[in-house]
């Protein structure tokens, strides 16, 4: 495996090298005037000093251990590390299907016994919204996050109501294959090191993703370590953006941007909360469509049709049909 050293404030990662070029992400105050203009205009950017989860830094393992309660988290493991993400949803209308990962239910002090097995071959990462189950500590931890600076940049940028608060623990080297979401996320570092690959949406015809009714939906179809460019030509020409977003780190990641997110060797696990909103209410349409409203323009058009069709067999030559000869 090909590697690249990368500097951080004096700070040095060892990361995979992948084949397309990429740009650093911004790295600014949170206070800078130029990372306020990035965040107004849907771009990413890494800020430093907002102190977001300042509350919570002293999270460790053994901390969540003590204090998240007794419930049930949800656990998936993976043998070669990815965890790529699939709608269990669509799973019916996809017999053919086999899911990439396993899924768990277990409490959180389960979760970190597996950790410490030296026998456990697996990867594993959980993924769990915070919720009522958690210790009285927990929850004073959480209402002391910085929500006057997080309220202020929602209110500043129109975007819609906070949805949830995704608590995420991950072991070395687990990797989210690329992809994208549909509302805006501040992603908060608490603990390790993670590497973000970004793409901007105008490169939507490079990154292939699954047809909108497979349970791999908004998941780029490209394997990065080993891209196939036969069939799918266009990822030669993906350029891309990357950071390193460690302990007190802020990501804003715009909706529609793709994604890879991958936990850094020789770190420890890694432990981040992400602060997940609603798109705009109403957006408002300015011509030329930014990238990110012609893919949400063509989503709802796939949806719509996949709604229409009610048939997953039919809606490939369906759409075939509607374009070929005419747009192509």
């Amino acid at each position: 495996m090909a590697t690249e050293t990368i500097k951080v404030n004096s700070r040095e990662f060892v990361v995979k090298k992948y084949s397309f070029p990429t740009e650093q992400i911004p790295r600014l105050d949170y206070q800078d005037k130029k990372a306020e203009k990035l965040i107004e205009n849907g771009q990413p950017v890494i800020l430093t000093g907002s102190d977001l989860v300042g509350s919570a830094h002293h999270w460790d393992i053994g901390y969540l251990c003590s204090n998240l309660g007794s419930g049930q988290y949800t656990v998936y493991s993976s043998a070669d590390g990815k965890f790529k993400y699939y709608d269990d949803k669509k799973l019916t209308q996809n017999k053919q299907f086999k899911p990439p990962t396993t899924q768990t239910d277990m409490t959180f002090q389960e979760f970190a016994a597996k950790l410490k097995r030296k026998d456990n071959k697996e990867l594993m990462y959980l993924q769990q919204p915070l919720n009522d189950t958690v210790g009285t500590r927990i929850v004073m931890d959480f209402t002391n996050f910085n929500w006057g600076w997080a309220n202020e940049t929602q209110k500043k940028n129109h975007w819609g109501p906070m949805t949830s608060n995704l608590l995420l623990v991950g072991m070395e080297g687990v990797i989210t294959p690329a992809h994208y979401d549909e509302q805006e996320n501040l992603f908060a570092q608490i603990q390790g090191y993670k590497r973000f690959l970004l793409f901007d949406p105008s490169q939507f015809e490079c990154m292939y993703p699954y047809p909108i009714y497979h349970p791999h939906d908004r998941q780029s179809q490209v394997d990065f370590d080993n891209p196939d460019l036969t069939k799918f030509p266009n990822f030669a020409n993906v350029k891309g953006y990357e950071g390193i977003v460690g302990p007190r780190d802020v990501l804003y990641l715009p909706m529609y941007w793709w994604h890879q997110v991958e936990s850094l060797h020789g770190h420890g696990e890694t432990i981040s909360i992400t602060f997940w909103y609603k798109a705009a209410p109403t957006v408002k349409v300015v011509y030329p469509l930014t990238s990110g409203q012609k893919v949400a323009i063509m989503r709802n058009i796939e949806k719509m049709i996949a709604e229409a069709l009610n048939d997953n067999e039919s809606m490939p030559s369906f759409m075939q049909a509607m374009v070929q000869g005419r747009y192509t």
